[in-house]
């Protein structure tokens, strides 16, 4: 297969390196390997040799077909380009990279360029009326935000020269190592040498206009258009119109709706709710009243001839609901839920009139003997939801009593001196 026969070299170099015995797993290689790598990387104070004979182990070990021909005929075998490529072509630096996902540490050691990172979205929430969001509406906004300065042109300097930040080696962050028993945690954090830009400036050099840090303020106005039959929480995006930074994609500026309460109507999804009070005359006899809507119409609203309304029952009028979203020409349905008002009491004249007109529930007639036997009762006005909370309070203060006397040792000591 390779054409020749390959002399035997030392094929145990690599184990040692790691820390591992020969017959070590592919997880056991990966926990050596990470410790190791942290330990002797050259940002952190180790030797650049043996980061690179480690990262050498690690490369040849971790692939299968490396690592048999390694077993069995050393590392020299690779070195001759035996199976499929030798080990030493590759920048420690790319493995750490891949591992790692990233080099944490920063120092330009990978050949691959740094990814352009985004910038943050900027989040404003807008507050709105029902109004306007049945309506539509537009409203122009001054915002301040940071461009790059034009007379440097990003560069922060006069002369357009910087040097690598010191302090994070030019990656603009730096990172903490802590282990957590068999876990490492790596905490990454902006560098404050530089500001993350990781590049520093010559006081001396600064630029006069923005004063070494690269961007100018200025005042953007935005018109925000609020189409009809948006939502609650549903955003407008203007792309690209952030704060911008030398090296970065500018993120976007969103506008987040924040819809206000509305005195008469609720909203669900496309549809409008309200509840309108009658009197016990108009829920019997008829009514008819007329509602102001979102746009100002008139909408006269009234019941069928000899309509009975019962309390809390409800009416749907179709299309007078909102708008759909980019749909404004469809409307979703207006509900109505009526409430009767009853009148506190009624005078003797006011029974025996309504008891001609309505039909009294036929009931079986008592006798006087009947009634004598009865015990008498008086109904009393309540508030169900404060006696029910008066109720759980009970419950509540009953529970803590019983748990305290089953806590208490010896506790049928309790009852006999009560009983003393």
């Amino acid at each position: 297969m390779f054409g020749r026969a390959p002399r035997r070299s030392d094929n145990t170099k690599y184990y040692e390196l790691l820390g591992v015995s020969k017959s070590a797993s592919q997880d056991d290689l990966k926990k050596a390997y990470r410790k190791l790598a942290i330990k002797n990387h050259p940002d952190k104070g180790g030797d650049p040799e043996k980061f690179k004979e480690i990262a050498q182990a690690y490369e040849v070990l971790s692939d299968p077909e490396k690592r048999e021909i390694y077993d069995q005929y050393g590392e020299d075998a690779l070195k001759e380009g035996m199976g499929g490529g030798g080990g030493g072509g590759h920048n420690p630096f790319d493995l750490f990279e891949t591992f790692f996902g990233g080099n944490p540490f920063g120092g330009g050691g990978s050949s691959r360029g740094r990814r352009q990172r985004r910038g943050e979205d900027v989040i404003h929430p807008l507050k709105v009326s029902l109004e306007d969001l049945y309506n539509g509406m537009s409203k122009k906004l001054s915002l301040s935000r940071n461009v790059i300065c034009r007379k440097c042109k990003g560069k922060g300097s006069k002369s357009g020269a910087s040097t690598t930040c010191p302090g994070c080696q030019g990656s603009g962050v730096k990172v903490s190592i802590r282990q957590m028993g068999p876990m490492i945690q790596q905490m990454q954090h902006a560098c404050s040498d530089c500001k993350g830009t990781g590049e520093t400036i010559n006081h001396k050099d600064r630029c006069p206009q923005c004063k070494g840090e690269k961007v100018v303020q200025e005042k953007k106005v935005l018109e925000v258009v609020v189409e009809k039959g948006m939502k609650h929480g549903q955003k407008v995006t203007f792309p690209g119109e952030a704060d911008e930074a030398p090296d970065t994609v500018t993120g976007d500026i969103v506008f987040v709706l924040q819809q206000k309460d509305h005195p008469k109507f609720k909203r669900k999804d496309d549809d409008l709710f309200m509840v309108h009070t009658l009197s016990l005359t108009e829920a019997l006899c008829g009514f008819q009243f007329i509602l102001t809507h979102l746009d100002n119409r008139q909408l006269l609203i009234k019941s069928e001839p000899g309509e009975v309304i019962k309390p809390d029952q409800s009416k749907a009028i179709n299309d007078e609901g909102m708008p759909m979203y980019q749909r404004p020409f469809m409307k979703g349905k207006l509900y109505v839920q009526f409430s009767v008002d009853f009148p506190e009491s009624l005078s003797p004249d006011q029974i025996k009139a309504i008891e001609a007109v309505l039909p009294r529930k036929p009931t079986p007639k008592l006798t006087n003997a009947e009634i004598e036997e009865c015990e008498e009762t008086t109904l009393q006005d309540v508030n169900m939801e404060e006696e029910m909370r008066r109720k759980q309070q009970q419950q509540h203060a009953q529970e803590a009593y019983d748990e305290d006397d089953d806590d208490m040792p010896g506790g049928a000591q309790r009852v006999q001196c009560a009983q003393q």
